[in-house]
């Protein structure tokens, strides 16, 4: 059986990274990202703690649309 992976990109360096799909149904990411925001009931995968804490401190600033 193979785990089927997603790609994500950090909102604030845009690095492309791979989620397991099944990690974020059950809330355990099974990739590369290093740390996660919710923000707007969304989730936001980030591959530096430094980005995670720049998103934080100014999400609108990072979404587009």
């Amino acid at each position: 059986m193979t785990e089927e992976k997603m790609e994500v990109k950090c909102p604030v360096c845009g690095r492309e990274m791979e989620v397991s799909k099944v990690g974020v149904l059950y809330g355990a990411v099974a990739g590369k990202p290093r740390a996660t925001s919710t923000y707007k009931d969304k989730i936001y995968y980030f591959d530096r703690k430094a980005c995670k804490k720049e998103f934080d401190e100014s999400p609108e600033k990072f979404i587009k649309g």
